[in-house]
């Protein structure tokens, strides 16, 4: 039986015992250098290794040590919803106020898509998730201003934990790179990447209004430009596959082409490709491992991002070693994130990261410092310099500067 076969409350319940046994040091895996309570004073450091970049495409080695005020952080969470299906979410300052503490930085960013509320098909009951309804989805551009307002509403220490993206735009639409650069000199200053946004991706795409998303689509390589030329973290959806599986995955293959494609511009692979009905295929990870030896693929990234990729890689003993391999052998190359979408307590939202203990406990204490922190703030520090940079020349243009 799967560790995540039990119920969500089960989960959630179980994240605030372990966080509890972790913060005394007698939880499974508690080590000075993993998990600390927030009140505590912070113990001395073992080394682990952090990362800096080698070159724009987002190489990494092995370069600095964490220092002590690091180790009061659980992690920084490189895929974090504000926002849910219906733009309805907390404040950005509640959200600080409940991980503060506890969580370093976050990649913040809303939902692209509105899930429409057709009365009828549902009459009085109304949709807030996709699976909810057969109504469509629509794209729903103004969550790029509601994300920069929570995110300009925050002091100045709110905003050193917060990097916002910009998600707002139709991946199917050429005019996208408009969007994205009307946005960030609309609100310059606030803004470090593109995305979380989808292209194919299980009963979404199909719901979508309008042409569908495909990485087929010259507009995906305009965004994509874009955000090379500009500097922004690009954080991609797409599945690997159909929900009827294929052999080998049904595209696999583009997406590496894909990437190949757009060498200078730093994209995180949200969930390795996987979903709720996603499953690996046999040969997922060996696969993964090969194109992460690949230095084409140099610029690429992945997040673990979402309690249903996590049932996938701690299955079993055989998985969970099977992963711990591949990211150990690839440390610079991994993310954790949350996926939470609009969390409304500690507990739900927490409950994404020790869902994942297991592998925590068997990651060696270097891999897991990146995978958990260092990995994100190497990419975001690189990423954010360039923004502001070429925001500055842009807004001098329009001046006369």
């Amino acid at each position: 039986m799967s560790p995540l076969a039990a119920s969500r409350a089960g989960r959630v319940l179980a994240a605030a015992v372990l966080l509890a046994a972790c913060a005394t040091g007698r939880g499974p895996g508690a080590t000075p250098s993993a998990v600390a309570s927030p009140s505590a004073a912070p113990a001395t450091p073992s080394p682990a290794v952090a990362a800096t970049s080698t070159a724009e495409t987002g190489a990494s080695q092995p370069a600095t040590t964490v220092g002590p005020a690091a180790r009061a952080v659980l992690f920084n969470d490189s895929h974090f919803h504000l926002l849910n299906y219906i733009q309805r979410g907390p404040a950005a300052r509640e959200f600080l106020d409940m991980t503060a503490g506890r969580v370093g930085r976050v990649a913040m960013f809303g939902i692209p898509l509105q899930q429409k509320w057709d009365y009828f098909l549902s009459g009085d009951h109304a949709p807030d998730y996709y699976l909810g309804t057969n109504a469509d989805l629509y794209y729903y551009s103004f969550v790029d201003a509601v994300i920069a307002r929570e995110y300009l509403s925050l002091s100045e220490e709110g905003r050193r934990r917060v990097d916002p993206m910009i998600t707002g735009f139709n991946p199917a639409d050429m005019y996208a790179p408009d969007h994205i650069e009307r946005v960030l000199l609309t609100f310059p200053g606030v803004f470090a990447g593109i995305g979380e946004f989808s292209i194919h991706k299980e009963f979404v795409s199909s719901k979508v209004s309008g042409h569908a998303a495909s990485l087929r689509n010259p507009a995906l390589d305009r965004i994509l430009t874009t955000a090379g030329e500009i500097g922004l973290v690009v954080i991609f959806h797409n599945d690997i596959d159909h929900v009827r599986p294929s052999d080998p995955p049904h595209h696999a293959e583009e997406v590496l082409d894909l990437f190949a494609r757009h060498a200078e511009t730093t994209i995180i692979w949200a969930h390795t490709g996987l979903g709720r009905f996603i499953a690996p295929a046999e040969g997922h990870v060996a696969w993964l491992e090969r194109w992460l030896s690949d230095p084409r693929y140099d610029h690429i990234a992945l997040d673990i991002s979402w309690d249903e990729v996590a049932k996938y890689v701690i299955h079993d003993d055989a998985t969970l070693e099977a992963w711990t391999t591949l990211i150990e052998r690839h440390p610079t190359r991994f993310l954790f994130g949350t996926d939470a979408v609009a969390p409304a307590d500690w507990e739900g939202y927490v409950a994404n990261y020790t869902v994942y203990q297991p592998l925590w406990e068997r990651l060696d204490p270097e891999a897991r410092a990146q995978v958990e922190r260092l990995n994100y703030e190497r990419i975001f520090d690189a990423a954010i310099p360039r923004v502001r940079a070429w925001e500055q020349r842009q807004l001098a243009g329009r001046n006369g500067g």
